[in-house]
């Protein structure tokens, strides 16, 4: 079970970790990735106990706009024939 239920704007962000950070009671930090977010994982974990929070968050938001380009059909360029 989750220790609780945390808003991703209530989380910060951490440049040097390169994750959404919260205050764990431990005193260390519960660490979510972008990548993790946009697997649609949503479980922050601290790395010092055995404790986990639950990130609320819309997917939508950390989607890879990479891949949502390649699902947009192609479009074609006409091709002057001489």
């Amino acid at each position: 079970m989750s220790y609780d239920d945390v808003e991703i704007e209530d989380m910060e962000w951490n440049e040097e970790l390169q994750s959404y950070t919260y205050p764990c009671p431990c005193g260390d930090l519960f660490q979510i990735t972008k990548d993790d977010l946009r697997l649609g994982e949503d479980i922050a974990r601290c790395p010092s106990c055995s404790l986990y929070i639950t990130v609320i968050y819309n997917a939508e938001d950390f989607a890879d706009t990479a891949s949502k380009k390649s699902l947009e059909p192609s479009k074609q360029q006409p091709v002057p024939v001489a």
